[in-house]
């Protein structure tokens, strides 16, 4: 008999790997054996404080949104995919009929059931049912790991989409995390001419480099906006045409708003500050559009492609494997940062 080994959090640092029944697909879900689950930083937030913004965990939850498996079984009107198919899982089921779902905007939909969202539970287990229509087959030549690495990569193309990065942009980037170095690779992949990418880190921003970034800049605390905005313009020898925030702090969102070209866009991914005070009025007046960026709509396949292609080189990301047993070391190396990690994978079945 199969065990269904599931990563359930039922408080703050108290979550356990417990064996649960495998579930049963609806007529139009897809029972995956999963393949493998990475850590956001979402998920840390969820862990180690019990919420993450106005998320709350208020009952236990199954952890986990940015993973890939292989269907295992198909519901009675699923038609599009068969078992033995490796998948990505978009981890958002939106409801198909609102305005927004629509209008293609369906990360917006009011509806939407999000992996390891409270009350919604995630995606962190050995068996998962999920959608077919947010399953995505992968390419021969894409691996499991790769298919995980779908979810944040998506969030790059996203808002490199919101920046309308394109051939010939300079591009600033605020924040060495995950997300900071996925925007990086997308950016460039879309033709960016130049990607400066900021951050504390010394190792972040040497695999920044090693992805593509044309310059990188330390920052620290005690440095104000005004210099660094001199800073950067004098490495990129203008001001960037559009900057991505992935940091989500004053600082950043400060720095977007000086050092941005007049006319320019300036996109907010990052959301760690829930206020921020900022002057507003000098950047509207130089007409800069402020765009914010929420998860990710329509953007799966082309960061498939990307990944497929040969564009781009997620595998870079993934500093730390662990197995579905040893879930909590995994999140005690994430929120605890040992060995600098930068994606941290688990790996749900041997």
């Amino acid at each position: 008999m199969p065990t269904n080994l599931t990563a359930t959090l039922y408080g703050i640092k108290d979550l356990r790997v417990e064996d649960q029944p495998i579930p049963e697909p609806k007529e139009h879900e897809v029972l995956l054996k999963m393949g493998c689950v990475g850590i956001c930083g979402s998920d840390v937030h969820y862990y180690v404080h019990g919420h993450c913004g106005e998320y709350v965990v208020k009952d236990p939850m199954i952890i986990g949104h940015e993973a890939s498996g292989i269907v295992h079984k198909v519901g009675s009107k699923v038609t599009t995919l068969k078992p033995g198919d490796r998948v990505a899982i978009e981890p958002g089921v939106s409801c198909k009929s609102c305005k927004f779902c629509k209008e293609g905007r369906y990360n917006l939909c009011p509806e939407m059931a999000f992996c390891a969202t409270p009350p919604i539970h995630g995606n962190l287990q050995q068996y998962y049912c999920h959608s077919a229509d947010f399953c995505f087959k992968l390419p021969d030549n894409m691996s499991l790991e790769e298919g995980a690495l779908l979810e944040p990569l998506a969030v790059g193309v996203h808002s490199c989409k919101r920046g309308g990065v394109t051939l010939g942009s300079t591009v600033l980037i605020t924040g060495g995390g995950p997300i900071g170095l996925v925007t990086c690779v997308v950016a460039k992949a879309m033709g960016a001419s130049k990607v400066l990418i900021t951050g504390a880190r010394d190792h972040g921003l040497l695999l920044a480099k090693k992805l593509g970034a044309d310059f990188t800049l330390k920052v620290n605390k005690t440095e104000d906006t005004t210099t660094l905005s001199k800073k950067i313009i004098d490495t990129l020898g203008q001001r960037p045409d559009i900057t991505i925030d992935c940091g989500g702090t004053e600082a950043t969102l400060s720095l977007g708003m000086e050092v941005t070209e007049w006319g320019g866009v300036l996109v907010v991914v990052g959301f760690a500050a829930e206020k921020v005070t900022t002057a507003l009025i000098p950047a509207l007046a130089r007409e800069i559009d402020l765009r914010g960026v929420f998860r990710y709509a329509n953007d799966y396949p082309l960061a498939m492609s990307m990944v497929a292609t040969g564009k781009v080189n997620v595998k870079q990301l993934i500093t730390h494997n662990f197995n579905i047993e040893q879930t909590v070391d995994a999140f005690d190396t994430a929120h605890e940062r040992r060995g600098n990690p930068v994606k941290i994978m688990i790996h749900c079945n041997k």
